[in-house]
């Protein structure tokens, strides 16, 4: 059996074989291009306030400008042109002609019906015989015949009266479609003819050469290149070298803002030929004697950087971070361009910071993260970043000669006219100043700790190297709250979710053990998302970020490295906007120290959005000793573990044992077991709270 190939002469499948690679690439664009947005920024609410900031068209521009870039603008005009071909390919289809091969059929070609029998064919050939036999019938010039047509329809219907009518020929008709028998296999290859046309051989090898020898391995080493360019933090490799470069176990606040003007990213926003452009008169806003926010070891780095694109992005940092008027549009654009590309910065530096394991640099940075995202140069009031708080009303209320800053809950705790009398006035605020400023502070979002303590899933004690659970307990509490509730005791117990809650073990939802009782009655899986950082000056949307560590106080060292919380379990404002003062849950769980002692920590709660809004305390974590842990278990008949239990084998395993079977009076009921169950794991916490430092 032969088989031939055969080219889409006419165009008719074309259309097809163009369709199918147009939509194996524009359709899974589009479900990129549609998908949920996973940034939590295009999902969380807003802290309400009317507060405009000085230049707020140049943030707002920049903000689009960074939003034109995220929408990926190359991909979205792709798709546009993979359905204008989509589109174009289906209407081909529907308007382009399509043949179709004929099937051979020895009663069409007679012309007899299918009922007709041997005997009625033999009789309706003969006929035809007479009629079309070469020797019986002239070619027709009209119909433009020739003898070898008369020859070629004679024989189809010779073959076609042999089909119906010799065995050996209606056979292969049978078998094979055909009384001939086998016939050569056809197939259609959906490209034009005349791509395979003589002559044309030489283009079609420039284009496949185009194709596979020069795009190809440019997507490919783009894609390569651009993944190894950046770090898993998306920063430039070359950027995390100049930071690592710049890092000290001393480095001050104001090292670490130097420290990120060192990103390769700023070369992007500030190319050579633009970097010398206004830097002179940059630096003499930025040096003036008056701006105090600016060591003289801070000014002298400044002055001493050679590479100008460098210079003018850490001279322009600065002046964002000291809200410098700078009196030129286009140096006030650069000044809020710059502190998103710093911030991002900011997580390769922590991220080098958390290597060294030092504390000193690991805080500096999240308070470089807050001074960066609410405009307020390292080391200065908390107060600076209530809408239209200046230098001034700081000084009002802390007074001429405060040593320590205040915070803005310590500013709230005042009684209303103290507050007042301190900051409305003659060149202080207006009323409706003051009432913008208040509002934003009674919505910021403090997390101040109710209760934190260590302890293992399903174990009175805690073993050494066992997996341990540090279960921080807090509420939102915004500064200037009043009424605000007790504590429920219930909210404060953590219980073991159920044996078989897979989901609840693994943290991927909640738990299904009812014996947990919240004081508003909630036992719900969706995350609840703050409102988005409140920084009116910064050309970005940002959702604060939580994050939770211990270090050793007396070393100064990084103990557990920082567990990031963004979403919470519990609502933090009613349907009204009034606080909830939920009860939230953060877990962060690592291993336990291999040793047998008493391990004390500082526990920190940071947020990097906002300034002094961060707590620590004492907290101690107890070691026990496994031969301990098993006199413990072996005391308590009723918390003895199945043998078939995840609980049974671990025990099984310290132990070297396998557990007995639990005993139980005969006519305790499964609802009790199950009730004696849950209050068994409200026991087993580890409870080495202390007081929080707000």
């Amino acid at each position: 059996m032969s088989t031939d190939y055969t080219y889409d002469e006419q165009g008719q499948f074309f259309p097809f074989f163009i369709l199918t690679l147009t939509g194996l690439v524009t359709l899974p664009l589009t479900y990129n291009l549609l998908k949920p947005p996973k940034e939590l920024e295009n999902t969380a609410p807003r802290i309400q306030s009317d507060f405009k900031p000085e230049h707020e068209d140049l943030i707002e521009a920049q903000k689009r400008k960074r939003l034109r870039k995220e929408r990926r603008i190359k991909r979205i005009i792709t798709v546009i042109l993979g359905y204008g071909i989509i589109a174009y390919m289906a209407y081909l289809i529907v308007v382009t002609a399509r043949s179709t091969p004929k099937i051979w059929d020895p009663y069409d070609i007679l012309g007899v019906s299918r009922s007709a029998d041997e005997r009625a064919i033999s009789k309706h050939y003969k006929r035809l015989s007479l009629i079309y036999h070469p020797d019986k019938i002239r070619p027709d010039p009209a119909k433009n015949e020739t003898i070898e047509m008369l020859n070629d329809r004679f024989v189809e219907l010779t073959k076609a009266y042999k089909a119906l009518t010799d065995e050996e020929v209606r056979n292969n008709y049978l078998q094979y479609g055909h009384p001939d028998g086998k016939q050569s296999f056809s197939i259609g290859i959906a490209l034009p003819q005349f791509i395979v046309t003589e002559g044309n051989g030489k283009y079609v090898l420039v284009v496949y050469g185009a194709l596979l020898g020069v795009l190809l391995p440019y997507i490919v080493g783009k894609w390569w290149y651009g993944s190894q360019r950046y770090t898993k933090e998306r920063v430039y490799v070359a950027s995390a070298g100049n930071i690592f470069r710049e890092y000290k176990d001393d480095i001050t606040d104001g090292g670490i803002v130097n420290a990120l003007s060192s990103g390769d990213e700023f070369k992007e926003a500030i190319p050579a030929q633009k970097a010398e452009t206004g830097l002179a008169k940059l630096e003499k806003k930025v040096l003036n004697e008056n701006a105090d926010f600016l060591s003289a070891q801070d000014r002298e780095v400044i002055k001493g950087l050679d590479d100008l694109s460098r210079r003018k992005a850490l001279a322009l940092l600065w002046a964002y971070l000291g809200r410098v008027e700078l009196n030129d549009s286009t140096l006030n654009e650069e000044k809020y361009e710059v502190a998103p590309i710093a911030l991002s910065l900011h997580e390769a530096f922590t991220a080098i910071a958390l290597a060294f394991g030092n504390l000193r640099p690991v805080l500096g940075s999240f308070r470089a993260a807050q001074s960066l995202i609410q405009a307020v140069p390292p080391g200065s009031s908390p107060l600076l970043q209530l809408p239209y708080f200046t230098n001034e009303v700081v000084k009002s209320v802390e007074g001429e000669d405060a040593k320590n800053h205040f915070t803005v809950q310590k500013f709230m705790k005042f009684p209303e006219d103290k507050r007042r009398a301190l900051t409305v006035g003659s060149g202080l605020l207006s009323e409706e100043q003051y009432t913008a400023a208040i509002s934003v502070a009674k919505q910021l979002p403090h997390l101040q700790v109710s209760k934190a303590f260590f302890k293992v899933m399903g174990e009175k004690v805690i073993t050494p190297s066992s997996l341990v659970q540090l279960v921080v307990k807090a509420r939102f509490i915004p500064p200037g709250a009043t009424n605000v509730p007790e504590v429920n005791p219930a909210d404060l117990e953590d219980v073991d979710p159920e044996e078989g809650d897979l989901d609840a073990l693994m943290g991927r939802g909640p738990s299904r053990n009812r014996s947990v009782k919240f004081a508003d009655g909630q036992n719900k899986g969706e995350r609840i998302q703050p409102p988005l950082a409140h920084a009116p000056y910064f050309a970005r949307d940002h959702s604060p970020r939580w994050h939770v560590f211990l270090a050793d106080g007396k070393q100064g060292k990084i103990s557990v490295p920082p567990f990031t919380f963004t979403t919470f379990d519990k609502p933090l404002f009613d349907e009204a906007g009034n606080p909830t003062y939920n009860v939230q849950t953060l877990k962060c769980q690592f291993q336990a120290p291999p040793q047998v002692a008493d391990f004390p920590f500082v526990m920190h709660l940071v947020c990097d959005s906002y300034l002094g809004l961060d707590s620590k305390q004492d907290i101690t974590l107890h070691i026990e000793d496994p031969a301990k842990a098993a006199a413990v278990l072996e005391e308590d008949d009723i918390s003895e573990p199945d043998e078939d239990s995840i609980a049974g084998q671990m025990q099984a395993l310290k132990t070297g044992q396998p557990p007995k079977k639990a005993k139980k009076p005969a006519d305790e009921s499964s609802d009790e077991e199950s009730d004696t169950e849950g209050e068994e794991d409200d026991t087993s916490d580890t409870n080495t709270e202390t007081d929080v430092d707000d």
